[in-house]
Formats: structure tokens, sequence, C-alpha cells
């Protein structure tokens, strides 16, 4: 019978962060985290998705866990199981409510059925767990008919998404007909931008929570930029000499080396160097238009500079809420092969590890580092951490101006597409920022500096802190 599994989380100090975020901010975080570990009294806040690899929320679960332990707020994060048909229904769900049909398949009766079924499965290891007064934030589409079994139970019950779009359309409303009956007993909502509430959630129960990187994990902790040919030497992108040790540190202090290489789709040997590097990492997913990306930049970058693309996604045996990644990295695979040879050159598809997660995070980190530019040419994007991400790295993002993605790329930081379908305008504003060295320095400065004010995860946990306080007031 499917069951939740616990996620063993080591505790963070927050005093980590103190050179980053400073005095002000790091002593502000623990006013609060003692007041929050006094209104909670010995109750537990709980986090429940439905994977612990792969993707944003596993990423930062990780972390905001971690620190809100290592404050000594006793807050633990479980993962739901469930079977191929309910992944490929909850998935369906997610397309639908980025406003998108997805696979195209039904969400009718049986599949409503299906979930609450697996969410049933799924009940009593949670149940046997929670106590009266304790907090449970389920997150995203996967674990909303969890929130059913906790009514009557005396916890607090929190639903997370994570997605959303500004503009609804009748596939969101479908998928949100299907989740509507499973969270009417929950008692607030967080989503990440206002547009992204639907109009039933009464407006008092509801928090606005961008999401955060955590600047010293592996996917985000400095490296030493010469060791960044020795990285990439070592993923399998070049064959350069590979002289320097790729180490990095783990959460717990220790260190780890990249020692695995990637799978990588590429025309020819790894060239010495990949110069002018372009570089899009996210999930093999539809909504991201890995093969946007490859086209645009074939005909409006290749021939015109020197420069390379790599298109870096995790294993798709790696992730195991997304049944559909195997099939849009064999679709990429496919439109790679119909590029004219030229182009096929310039072109990568990186295909990483996830054997160990914070590996896979390290090779992340090294080759967002090595770029010159990073983009985001998602058709819809609920938040989209890659692009914080490339921008803690300071490096410039060329991005669709969907979603979440607008809050981050401000003026001065990078470039937004106003239509993400427009190829010859992702391709031509990637090629004319290649050509200015200048800017591209200008503008990652700037990134950096946004990310540094917004979206660590002090003001993350601060905001969190405050939906706590609304849930369980003095």
């Amino acid at each position: 019978m499917p069951q939740l599994h616990e996620v063993d989380v080591p505790p963070l100090s927050v005093e980590r962060l103190r050179p980053l975020i400073g005095d002000t901010r790091t002593d502000r975080l623990e006013r609060v985290a003692g007041d929050t570990r006094r209104r909670l009294d010995g109750s537990t806040v709980w986090n429940v998705n439905s994977t612990a690899t792969g993707g944003g929320v596993a990423e930062m679960l990780e972390v905001l866990v971690g620190y809100a332990r290592g404050m000594g707020i006793d807050c633990r994060w479980l993962v739901l199981e469930g079977d191929a048909e309910f992944f490929a229904v909850t998935k369906r769900i997610h397309n639908r409510l980025h406003g998108m049909v997805g696979d195209g398949g039904d969400l009718g009766r049986p599949e409503a059925d299906h979930v609450a079924a697996v969410s049933a499965a799924n009940a009593p290891s949670l149940l046997e767990r929670v106590r009266p007064g304790d907090v449970v934030v389920l997150h995203d589409p996967q674990t909303a008919g969890l929130a059913p079994w906790l009514a009557g139970s005396g916890v607090h019950v929190v639903w997370r998404s994570h997605i959303g779009v500004d503009h609804p359309n009748r596939w969101t409303e479908q998928a949100l007909h299907l989740l509507r009956p499973a969270l009417g007993s929950c008692d607030a909502f967080v989503f990440t931008r206002s547009s992204y509430v639907p109009p039933w959630v009464p407006p008092e129960r509801v928090s606005i929570i961008p999401p955060s990187i955590d600047p010293l994990s592996a996917k985000n902790q400095s490296l030493d930029p010469a060791s960044l040919p020795s990285f990439l030497d070592r993923i399998g992108l070049t064959s350069g000499p590979g002289d320097r040790a790729t180490t990095f540190r783990r959460q717990d202090g220790s260190f780890g080396e990249v020692v695995r290489r990637a799978a990588v789709v590429a025309e020819g040997d790894p060239p010495a160097s990949l110069d002018n590097l372009v570089v899009q990492v996210s999930r093999w997913d539809r909504l991201k238009d890995m093969a946007g990306v490859m086209t645009g930049f074939a005909d409006h970058v290749v021939g015109g500079i020197d420069a390379h693309l790599a298109l870096v996604g995790p294993s798709t045996e790696g992730v195991a809420d997304d049944p559909e990644g195997a099939g849009v990295y064999a679709a990429c695979v496919e439109a790679w092969r119909r590029l004219p040879v030229g182009a096929r050159r310039r072109i990568r598809l990186v295909s990483l590890p996830m054997d160990d997660v914070e590996e896979n995070a390290a090779m992340v980190n090294a080759i967002q580092r090595a770029a010159t530019v990073v983009v985001q040419k998602s058709l819809v994007e609920g938040f989209g951490l890659t692009v914080a991400e490339g921008m803690w790295k300071g490096r410039p993002v060329v991005a669709s101006g969907v979603g979440g993605i607008v809050d981050q790329v401000r003026p001065g930081t990078g470039v937004l597409l106003d239509d993400p379908g427009d190829l010859d305008a992702f391709g031509k504003a990637v090629a004319d920022l290649l050509r200015d060295p200048e800017e591209i320095a200008r503008l990652g400065a700037n990134a950096h500096r946004l990310v540094r004010e917004e979206y660590l995860g002090d003001k993350h946990l601060l905001r969190f802190a405050e939906l706590l306080a609304r849930l369980r007031p003095v």
C-alpha cells in the first residue's frame, strides 16, 4: 500500500547566511524564529510533496526545512507515493494549471477518483504522524487530495500552489474544478503571485510567498573560476586539460567531487572550450520549449557569432513525478537531429545524472557559472528558480515575460521577451547581447544584486512566519 515516507533533512545554521545578508537581516530572522518557536509551543510543521529529488520544490524544501530545524523549529518533510496513472493525471493537472492542454487526456470523474484513491492510500501514514495543533503544508496538485483527510483532526492545513497563470483559460478552470472539492477544508492558501489566486479562495486565507534560492547550496555556492574548465571536462562538455579539482561543499559541511559524466547529445568530439556559452537549465518539459530555444539559436546566432548552446536537464529516470520527461527529451533529440550540421556542432543536449542530488546541483552550478548568458524561454512559468540561480551567478538572463519570471528579470538585469513563441525575437535578443560584453557585465552585476536583496531564504522564511502567526495567534 502506498504510504508517505520522511526525508531526513539535517539542520542548517542561519549564521552561515550572515556574511551574505548582513547582521540586520540575520538578527531579524533569529528574533522571528524565537517568536515562532513560542507560538508553535512544541507543534510540528509538516511539508508534503511528491518527490524528494528533481525540481525547484524539492530543492527549496531541503533548504527551508533545514534552516527551520536549525532555528529549533520542528519542521519535517514527507513525500507521498503514487502509481504511474496517478502521476500521469497529476501532470495533466499541472499542465492545465499553467493554462496548457498537456497530453490532451481526460480530467473527469475516473481521473478524480483515481487521485482520490491514491490520496486515501497515503492518508493513514500522514494521520498517524500529525497531532492537534500541527501545521501541514501540502505542495501542489499531487497532494491536494490529502486535505479532506486532515479535516477534523485539529491540524492547520495549508495548500501551497507553486504554479499558475496570470490569465486563466478553460484548461485552468478545468484543473481547478477538479481540485476545488478537496481544497475546501484548507485553512490557508499560498500562491507565488496574486494573479494565480482562484476567485473562490477567500482573500483573508491567502498569502503571497515567492520562492527563494540558497546561495550556499551546491547549486549556488561560489566556485573558483579557474576550476570551471575542469568541471566542464569532467561533465563531458569539453575536452580541456581538466587539471584542477572539481570539489564542492555539501550541506552537511563535507566535501564532494564531481566524478560522474553527463549524457551529452552532440555532433563530433567535445571542443577544447566553449566560448560565449548560452545555457538553459530546466526539466525536460514541453512548457520550457527547449526545441524553440534550439531553433532561435540556430537561426540567429549560429553562423554570425562564435557561440555555443547547452540545454541542460536532469536524467529523466531521476524525476519520479514527471512521466512526460522521457518523451519530451526524445522529442528534443529528434529536433536536434533535424538541424543543419553547423547548428548541431554548436548545440548540446545535456542530461545530468541524478544518482547524487548534490553532485547534480554542483554540475548545474558549474555550467551556469561557465555561461555568458542564461536563457529561460518558457511558454508559461509559475516562478522559474533557474532564473534567480543564473542571476545570482552574475549572468544576464534572456527570458520570456511570463509568470514569476517578470518579477525576477527587472529593468537593468536582463531581457524580457513579450511573446515567448517569437523565436526571431528570442534569437536576436541573444545575439545582440552576445555582441555587447559591457552590457553583459552591467546586467549581470545588477542581476546578482537583485537576487541578494529579494530572493534569498531569509525573506522566504519571514513571509512563512507571518502565515504561521495568522494560523497560530498568541
